[in-house]
């Protein structure tokens, strides 16, 4: 079977739009007690990776009705203390740090409580990952991934869902387990793969659909930004011959209903 994604409205299949579901999400998430946001990405050299980090938080803050500042655990800046400080400096006593994180693996077990250690001020409150401490598939994020996919306006009978890469065995299930998710909300064959760490790769991930009969492949890219990895998915998949590789998750709408409600949780469990 082919499916031919056209670039539909963002509504669920009840018929409610994901902007409702936000509007929805406004007046709680404004009642909490933090005062400001706080996205903490992985970060990248690449300045389109930052921008579309920013784009989110802009796309947040227009729902949010609070401050939202973004800041990086690699590679790029703020860090995590100098936008804290920045938030303090501006009189913002409580802040909610959503990592914009996918997994549970180094990045969230090392990297994030390293950055977040010392603070200049009140410590944060520190939200899950959005990708879900429990590694089990959010909705929204399938919803994601086919939204992107759906911009690709072109037909395909399999998926290869194309992620980071870890050494992490739970990490690597995650995304596993979310290939399967995003499968099934398609209808089609989907494959797990990793720009780096562990196998297999977007390119191997390709050839095992083709011997198993798919002819048209597309890459769902399971990423917030396009950074190195993302342009070493693209090289691979492009490579292998596919019909199109996805923009990364970005400022999809369901991301943003996410992170709003990650704020509005962490906000309702530490008030």
């Amino acid at each position: 079977m082919i499916v031919t994604f056209m670039v539909l409205g963002p509504h669920d299949e009840g018929g409610t739009t994901v902007t409702d579901a936000i509007e929805t999400l406004r007046p709680v998430a404004e009642a909490a007690a933090p005062s400001a946001l706080l996205l903490l990405a992985h970060g990248s050299l690449a300045p389109e990776a930052q921008e579309s980090t920013r784009a989110l938080a802009r796309a947040v803050g227009s729902s949010l009705g609070s401050r939202v500042e973004v800041a990086f655990l690699r590679h790029s800046g703020p860090t995590a203390r100098q936008a804290l400080g920045t938030l303090a400096g501006a009189g913002h006593e409580r802040v909610v740090v959503v990592p914009l994180l996918l997994t549970s693996a180094f990045h969230a077990r090392v990297d994030l409580p390293k950055a977040l250690s010392d603070p200049p001020a009140r410590a944060p409150i520190v939200a899950p990952v959005v990708g879900g401490p429990t590694g089990v598939p959010d909705g929204r994020l399938v919803g994601a991934l086919q939204r992107r996919l759906a911009e690709l306006d072109v037909a395909f009978d399999a998926v290869v869902l194309a992620a980071a890469g870890s050494v992490d065995v739970a990490a690597c299930s995650a995304v596993t387990a979310m290939a399967s998710a995003l499968g099934t909300a398609l209808g089609l064959p989907c494959r797990a793969a990793f720009a780096s760490a562990t196998a297999p790769t977007p390119g191997e991930a390709v050839e095992a659909l083709r011997r198993a009969g798919a002819r048209r492949i597309a890459v769902a890219s399971y990423c917030f930004a396009a950074g190195l990895l993302f342009r070493v998915t693209v090289e691979a998949a492009t490579a292998a011959g596919v019909v199109g590789v996805s923009h990364p998750l970005g400022d999809a709408p369901e991301l943003v209903e996410l992170v709003l409600e990650r704020f509005q949780q962490a906000g309702d469990t530490k008030a």
